[in-house]
This record gives C-alpha cells, structure tokens and sequence, in this order.
C-alpha cells in the first residue's frame, strides 16, 4: 500500500476566511459565535450561530477571490465555500499548474452533508407562489452535493476520481479518508479531500431545533452557548464553512520537495445500528471507529497525543465520546490532550471532520493544542482527562486522531502523525 501525505490546506471558517487567520484565533481563544445575521431569527427558538464573516468583517470571507461571480449566483453557499477552501489547498501545495498526465491522476473527494438547504427553501417558496417556470434552471446542479468536486475539477481541470460523501457529520472525515484509499490503492496520486456546509437558514435553524439538538439557553451570550463537556451545555451551536486538504502520495510528494504537514495512517469506520439520532448508550460505534482507525496506524496507543473530539456541546454525545474514549485509550489517557475545536466554531456538520483535522495538523505543526471554551463546570466524567479548558496549551505533539460522528449512527475516525 502506497503512503498518503497532506501537502495542502484550506480553510473557511467562522475564525477566519483561510487556514492561519482561522488558526491564529482559535488558538488565541475566540469564539466565532453570535447572533444570526442572516435573516429574521427573532421567531426561532435558536438565534444564534457561528456564521462565516462578510468581506468587510475583519476576517470576513471574499468570495471573489477564487469564485466566479457567475457562479456564485448560481450554487448555494456550501459549494462556494468549498471551491475557495479547494482552490487555498491547491495553491498551498503548489499544484495549481499540473500537466495533462498530472490531472489524469489528481481527483476530488469533497461533500457536504445538507448541502444546498437554502437554496431549496427558496426555490420551493418560488415554485409554490409564482410556478414551476420561475424555477431556476441552476436549482438542480447549484444544491447537489457533489457539485463541489464538480466545480472543483472543472475549474482545474481534475479528471481522476470524482466523489462526494454523504454522511451528515461524518462526511469530512470520511471524505478525507475515502480519498486516501484512493491514493494508497493507485487509483489517484493526488486528492483533494474535505467537507462544507452552508445551513444557517430558518429551515435549517428551526429543524435541528425541533430536533432539539441546538442550544437554546444562550441567544443573549452566544459566544457562551458551545461548551462541550460543561455540566450547562444545552446543545450545538450550528456553524458553517468548509475545509479541503491536498492528500498525495508520499513518493511524489518527496520528490518534488512538497510541504508536508502529515501522513494519514489510520482510518476507522463503523455504524451504530441503533437511531438516527441518538448516539449508542454505550459508545460502541464510536469505540470500533477508534479502534479501527488506531489498528490501521500501527500506532500504540500511548503514541497518541492529541484528539479533536467529535464534541458537538450536546448532553449524552460529550458523554458517550468521553466514555469510548476512556475504554480505548485506559491508562494512557492520563497523558494525551482531548479537546473540541466546536467550541469556537461551532458545529459545521458536513464540513466538521476535515476543518478539525485541519487543526490536528496545525497542532503538529506548531508543538500546540486548541482550547476546549466555555469549560466551566466540567462534567464529573472529565476527571483526569486533559480538556485543555479555556486556553490553547503548549506540548509535543507527534501523533493525532480526529473523531466525527453523524446522525444515523455514522462514524469515523482519522489518525495523522508527523513525518
């Protein structure tokens, strides 16, 4: 089997519109949480969220820097985060120009796991109140999730694989994992791999609410209201964005001298088998993913030092990831640091699994794990686990797992480590 490396990242974010601006602010602790500005959230039960910035914010998000304005009127936000995040990853893994034969071998693998919600409210609204010959004829091709990878490998002519996962909020995780098979199997040398999300409309806020999965005790201090492993936590805070990252094959990647941020050695997948919502009261989907995932690295689990929680701020998620993580790891978790990166950004379903593991690569990176915010009153479970409350921590940092989970029991776990 054929080594899998990261050589490029790309980031939109809550935190910031590319991968340093994101990064320097979550690990300076803030919290892109606060009132939705989107539209009129006063008759929600939830009015609050992590949105990406506008462009005159201070790290507001520019589309036209690598989306075409045509067709920016035409897809709905997910897929326009995701082109910007793809077309960061390429230019930072310097693969931007590709010969023919190069982008015979270079693919995407980049999904979401709504995708084009807004998009389809309104259009349903149009088609409801004016008829179905006012329609736009881009409704179809500017909501389907796979049209990120498809826009992708247009616009830089990537004729390898072409996929798109569909996990809810596994499918960054799984995205990225998927496309390292690929690579290991020869069927690519060069993935772009991640996950989107763009949600944050009055569909999508009233019905992750009347699922009561989001947080409704904080709309007058949402940067409070994401606090994953806090006896207060009421749940998620909906976040949106995207993160797509440049895998390569470790051969190709040396010999061209690339930037390399990690290797991807470990991959684990499972399902519950048990609701579409709920986590297993036991945690063992989320265990067998670990395991798996650990299993595949080859890794000890005292190689271990830094996990991304899947941590949405849920009352028994945190608790059943917490627990699995316990059973795994035993002893050794008294020397490894957990923390979720959901409390400064939010939950960004679809596009969750690759921006965290964007984070676990950065803390590689940098010698330096980001904070768990909000981390109050932590929950009697949390005695002797590292959390890193508050604050972002200084520590070695030589190998990660990044943990996402999803809604009809879908789960999966990534583990990189320094190369």
């Amino acid at each position: 089997m054929r080594r899998v490396v990261v050589t490029g990242l790309g980031l939109v974010t809550p935190l910031g519109a590319d991968v340093e601006t994101s990064w320097a602010n979550l690990i300076a602790s803030r919290s892109g949480a606060g009132p939705i500005t989107r539209f009129d959230a006063s008759d929600q039960k939830c009015r609050i969220a992590c949105e990406v910035k506008p462009a005159d914010h201070a790290y507001g998000f520019d589309p036209s820097k690598r989306v075409d304005h045509k067709i920016q009127r035409q897809v709905d936000p997910f897929i326009i985060y995701g082109i910007d995040a793809a077309g960061q990853a390429l230019e930072d893994a310097g693969l931007t120009e590709m010969t023919e034969a190069e982008r015979f071998r270079a693919g995407c693998s980049i999904g979401a796991g709504i995708g084009g919600l807004p998009g389809i409210a309104s259009e349903s609204i149009v088609c409801h109140e004016k008829g179905p010959g006012r329609v736009s004829p881009h409704f179809v091709h500017g909501r389907l999730i796979n049209l990120i990878s498809g826009q992708v490998s247009i616009k830089y002519g990537l004729m390898g694989p072409n996929h798109a996962v569909v996990t809810a909020c596994s499918t960054g995780a799984h995205s990225i994992g998927d496309a390292a098979r690929m690579i290991a199997m020869d069927d690519a040398d060069v993935m772009l791999a991640g996950g989107a999300e763009g949600a944050i409309c009055p569909l999508g806020i009233a019905g992750f609410a009347q699922a009561r999965a989001l947080s409704t005790n904080f709309n007058d201090t949402p940067e409070k209201a994401s606090r994953p492993y806090d006896r207060d936590r009421d749940g998620f805070v909906m976040g949106e964005g995207a993160g797509v990252v440049v895998l390569e094959e470790y051969e190709r990647a040396k010999a061209r001298g690339a930037k390399i941020y990690g290797e991807v050695i470990g991959y684990g997948l499972s399902g519950d088998a048990y609701h579409v919502t709920a986590p297993h009261p036991e945690g063992s989907g989320a265990f067998r993913s670990m395991e798996m995932a650990m299993r595949k690295s080859g890794l000890s689990l005292s190689d271990i030092d830094y996990i991304n929680a899947h941590g949405t701020s849920t009352p028994l998620g945190d608790e059943l990831e917490l627990g699995a993580v316990r059973r795994l790891f035993g002893n050794a978790i008294g020397d490894l640091s957990m923390s979720s990166t959901k409390s400064a950004i939010g939950h960004l379903l679809g596009g969750a699994g690759a921006v965290e593991s964007i984070f676990c690569l950065l803390a590689m990176r940098d010698q330096i794990v980001p904070p768990t915010l909000n981390l109050d009153n932590p929950s009697e479970n949390c005695a002797g686990v590292d959390l890193v409350p508050h604050v972002a921590k200084k520590r070695p940092v030589r190998a990660v797992l990044n943990n996402s989970f999803g809604f009809g029991g879908t789960n999966a776990s990534l583990v990189m480590k320094a190369v």
